[in-house]
């Protein structure tokens, strides 16, 4: 933990048109990974929407390492089924976080960055990086692969630790 840069909180908000692993559903969960720290959401049973809003942290040494998302259907009698994956690169987050904002000064709702859909990427859409109620966050959508379809929406934040490296 030398290296330790601070803490990425992501929100999992929710899963659209994810596909049917089962008879007629799925049962979604998302992993997260980055380095050796691996984080993931709860079940939600039989739903191809699921909505999570779950906040998972980790720590961050490397800011060059893309985080792996990875969805799965839970199965109770066999091993649990793929779903997709994406990796969510966290470069344009942190290079927002480096412009050090004086927090008096930046109205709310400024839009720090805007990052475009491309082949080196996973999004669906453009992600904005907004200065919101005091801090730096992105929201996102991005596209799941190794699927027939499938999106997951997240939120990134970033928590400064007293002691820690600067980006």
């Amino acid at each position: 933990m030398d290296n330790l840069l601070g803490l990425l909180r992501i929100r999992v908000k929710r899963g659209i048109d994810l596909v049917i692993r089962d008879f007629r559903s799925s049962d979604p969960y998302c992993i997260l990974k980055l380095g050796e720290q691996k984080l993931k959401t709860r079940i939600i049973y039989k739903d191809l929407n699921p909505v999570w809003d779950e906040d998972l942290t980790l720590s961050v040494e490397n800011p060059d390492l893309p985080i792996e998302l990875m969805v799965y259907d839970h199965d109770t009698f066999s091993r649990d089924d793929e779903m997709g994956d994406a990796d969510i690169d966290i470069q344009p987050f942190l290079e927002a976080h480096k412009m050090h904002l004086d927090p008096h000064t930046v109205p709310n709702g400024t839009v720090l960055k805007r990052v475009e859909p491309s082949e080196s990427n996973c999004l669906s859409e453009e992600s904005c990086v907004t200065w919101k109620d005091g801090m730096i966050s992105q929201n996102m959508l991005v596209r799941l692969r190794n699927a027939e379809s499938g999106e997951i929406e997240l939120e990134l934040h970033w928590i400064d630790l007293p002691g820690a490296h600067h980006i």
